[in-house]
């Protein structure tokens, strides 16, 4: 599966714990999403584009209201990289 650099470095993001938090319109429409990493930093790179290209791969999934996560196929997609801290 073909994923971006910006789609990797929020699905990485994801799979150490982090979360994206959305808010909605009167119409249902997500308007607004924050990728926040485990430790309660915001991702800048996680975009309505980034986030509408993971969730329509499945890669991303959000269970009764709560923020998205990771799911399986996108844990399995992600490539793994050398912590740099």
């Amino acid at each position: 599966m073909n994923i971006s650099k910006h789609e990797q470095r929020v699905l990485h993001v994801l799979a150490l714990g982090g979360e994206i938090h959305y808010s909605r319109i009167e119409s249902s429409k997500i308007n607004e999403i924050i990728c926040y990493t485990r430790e309660g930093h915001v991702l800048s790179d996680c975009t309505i584009a980034i986030f509408k290209r993971l969730k329509s791969k499945k890669l991303i999934r959000s269970k009764n209201s709560q923020p998205y996560r990771i799911t399986p196929l996108g844990a399995g997609s992600v490539r793994s990289q050398m912590m740099q801290r």
